[in-house]
């Protein structure tokens, strides 16, 4: 999932870089999305497909703010910890 996510990652660098208007996007999270998400992948503390995951959010891989969609496939798992470190790089990376 790590090297994924750096491809990705990467992969959308590149495409900021030629797209910028990408980073403006606004896009509204969806509960429908994160509650599809959470009953595919149960919470990785509790194992429950419904309800609060302590010490986890759901995270966008692609980030919203840098034109990542708002889908299943687009969201993971992510500790509370390694969000708050995302979360830095991506103001840094993607304006809003």
């Amino acid at each position: 999932m790590v090297i994924l996510n750096r491809i990705v990652l990467a992969a959308l660098t590149c495409c900021l870089a030629l797209a910028p208007s990408l980073a403006s996007a606004r896009q509204q999270r969806s509960l429908e999305v994160k509650h599809e998400f959470q009953r595919q992948h149960p919470c990785p503390a509790t194992g429950r497909a419904t309800g609060a995951c302590p010490g986890y959010i759901k995270d966008h891989i692609v980030p919203l703010a840098c034109g990542g969609p708002d889908l299943v496939a687009n969201l993971q798992w992510q500790t509370t910890a390694a969000a708050k470190a995302k979360d830095r790089w991506e103001t840094k990376g993607c304006r809003r």
